[in-house]
């Protein structure tokens, strides 16, 4: 399940992949997707949205996109 995996997203006209893992977290899973050596963790809410915990350096805009992907690909 810790299987490390390539995300591609496309944010500003631009191509781009980022690293990322799941983590195992109770009875649910975490994402952990790292952006310029930053580890940022997602994880889907209630209405299987999902949403990043802590804070870094990337821009919302980047970290937003990233979201929605990940709920794309649960579906």
């Amino acid at each position: 399940m810790n299987e490390p995996f390539i995300l591609g997203i496309t944010y500003q006209n631009r191509a781009l992949d980022f690293p990322g893992a799941f983590q195992r977290y109770g009875y649910t899973c975490r994402i952990s997707v790292s952006i310029d050596d930053a580890p940022y963790v997602f994880e889907p809410d209630e209405e299987g949205n999902y949403r990043v915990l802590g804070s870094g350096n990337a821009g919302t805009g980047s970290l937003r996109v990233i979201a929605e992907k990940l709920e794309q690909l649960q579906k």
